[in-house]
């Protein structure tokens, strides 16, 4: 069976979502996707319809010839256009240690304004710069006072990291069911005019101390296990050791797209991070 956003789909499914397009034929495709939802009742952990999702699966299986769709009603938004602004701009250089961060705090970024200043610091500053992820996330900005010292994100796990399904130990089936209680850290920067020793470990500790409530109250339920990559042509990986986390492999240096291993990219370090004792009972077990 064809699999899309993670759901494998019979020939039986893929009739009834073309029986729903046919009865429905003036709904938009996002009305469509909804449909498809509450007819499958395909829900996020939190209860919600899983409409984002659905919508990703429905446009894939129509480029793969599976179903047809209607004609788009709006133009794909424009894609992310950097505006500089003075709150963005480089910022005298400070030195200290942690002990002279009085009032260090991670505070999580709400839309609107501090979302937008958020996404100017990354493509700004960090190396990978500002991409736009589906699917649930959380960001947060890390502040001693009114100084911004650094950013960080979080998204949707890996669907396939052989060395972290191996230190998990769990099935194909087992890892549908229960890959999102695994949490991605997307991204994570300190600004390059702050040079504060053990300021990353520590803000990674302060991270993985609350995301688990954070992300219960946005999306339903905490998740059990952290995960991150390490690039080796830039870093060592320092920061997550002296953080306790767990290094469990290595990438095997290809893209997500890459199925016929013809473009080689950085291999990078598998970090995990345990937020529960019994993450892997937690992680197998989830209905």
């Amino acid at each position: 069976m064809p699999k899309y956003s993670g759901r494998a789909w019979s020939d039986d499914d893929l009739d009834q979502i073309r029986d729903l397009i046919k009865q429905n034929a003036d709904a938009t495709r996002a009305r469509l996707s909804r449909l498809v939802c509450e007819h499958f009742d395909w829900r996020a952990p939190n209860g919600k319809l899983k409409e984002m999702s659905c919508r990703v699966a429905m446009l894939a299986m129509y480029r793969d010839g599976r179903i047809e769709l209607p004609p788009r009603r709006r133009a794909p938004p424009a894609p992310y256009r950097l505006v500089p602004t003075p709150q963005g701009d480089p910022q005298a250089p400070w030195q200290g240690s942690v002990r002279d961060l009085t009032a260090l705090r991670l505070v999580p970024v709400e839309p609107g304004r501090a979302l937008r200043l958020w996404n100017e610091l990354l493509a700004r500053y960090h190396y990978l710069g500002y991409r736009m992820l589906p699917g649930a996330q959380m960001r947060y900005v890390l502040r001693d006072g009114e100084r911004i010292l650094g950013a960080m994100g979080f998204g949707a796990a890996a669907w396939k990291l052989a060395p972290r399904d191996q230190f998990i130990g769990w099935s194909g089936a087992e890892r549908e069911r229960g890959l999102y209680r695994i949490v991605g850290q997307s991204r994570f920067l300190i600004l390059p005019w702050i040079r504060c020793r053990n300021l990353a470990s520590k803000a990674l500790a302060m991270a993985t101390a609350r995301l688990g409530a954070d992300w219960a109250a946005c999306y339903g339920f905490a998740p059990v296990l952290l995960e991150t990559f390490v690039d080796t042509t830039r870093f060592v990986g320092t920061c997550y050791r002296a953080a306790n986390w767990i290094e469990v492999g290595t990438t095997q240096g290809r893209g997500k797209l890459d199925r016929h291993r013809r473009y080689a990219v950085p291999v990078k370090r598998i970090y995990l991070k345990p937020l529960a004792r019994d993450f892997r009972r937690c992680l197998r077990q989830t209905a």
